[in-house]
């Protein structure tokens, strides 16, 4: 999978479900399960390194868990899922050139062949402009930026005609500037719905309805594994639980089996335990 036949996806009619994987082992059961793009998302921040927001995490973490999401791959490259990593807080929002050393960097460094980052503003968009015209493949996101929570909160976005117009003029603007795909989060249905009939660009949606191109989740989420759902992303299961309760069951376990008894060791200051005699063989008829 490349970023251009996502494309050919939303030309056809053909949903793009996108699931996250921050290692090995989840990018090997997201790549079983048939998703078309992994996500190595910074929400890894949050779902693998306890962070309170996404903002900790650095470049050297993403591109070292995009390298292990890499080595969870099983099927041959033509036919692997295609992989975007994140760009983290920080890694583009300080100038052209260390956004495309950052985003170059993951992409000489990984699997990865695209890069995602947040924000519409002109700033964002001209680093879009100059990564695109770099050779580095963008996936845009607009409406719930998690990299700006201590300015907008994880509330939902964009919920008046003023900041509609406003995130419309953001899309467009993204389009233009080359970004191959658009995730919109946590924004009227509405909105979203009317945003992929005006792109030509897939929309990919997370809390933003069902009239999109395709829907991104993160994977631990639909697993309940996180202790905190979002509110647009109920549990397919409720893994967190279950996992708990195989595992106290085994540890139960272990706490009830008696140990086998320790004989000490046979050498000088050890004489060896008496033996007892061995009965007689009883012979076979």
């Amino acid at each position: 999978m490349r970023p251009g036949d996502l494309l050919s996806h939303k030309q056809a009619g053909r949903p793009i479900a996108v699931l996250t994987a921050w290692d090995a082992l989840s990018a090997a059961l997201v790549e079983e399960a048939g998703a078309e793009v992994i996500l190595v998302g910074d929400s890894l921040a949050m779902v693998v390194l306890g962070h309170a927001t996404t903002l900790p995490v650095s470049l050297e973490e993403m591109i070292l868990h995009t390298q292990a999401v890499g080595r969870g791959l099983r099927r041959p490259p033509a036919s692997q899922p295609l992989v975007v990593t994140d760009l983290p807080f920080l890694s583009y929002q300080c100038g052209l050139d260390d956004a495309v050393a950052a985003a170059g960097q993951v992409l000489k460094a990984t699997p990865a062949a695209a890069v995602k980052l947040e924000g519409g503003e002109p700033e964002t968009v001209a680093v879009v402009d100059r990564l695109v015209r770099s050779g580095i493949p963008v996936m845009g996101h607009l409406g719930l930026t998690p990299q700006s929570v201590h300015r907008l909160g994880y509330r939902r976005q964009a919920n008046d005609p003023i900041s509609q117009e406003r995130l419309r003029r953001a899309a467009l603007d993204l389009e233009a500037a080359g970004c191959f795909s658009l995730v919109l989060e946590h924004v009227p249905a509405e909105l979203a719905g009317s945003l992929r009939r005006e792109l030509t660009i897939p929309v990919i949606g997370i809390g933003a309805g069902d009239d999109c191109d395709g829907q991104v989740r993160v994977t631990a989420d639909l697993l309940g594994l996180t202790e905190r759902q979002p509110p647009f992303c109920p549990p397919l299961l409720n893994g967190r639980q279950l996992s708990i309760t195989a595992l106290r069951g085994w540890v139960e376990g272990v706490g009830q089996a008696k140990p086998p008894a320790l004989t000490p060791p046979a050498g000088p200051g050890h004489p060896a335990p008496p033996t007892t005699p061995a009965a007689p063989a009883t012979p076979h008829c």
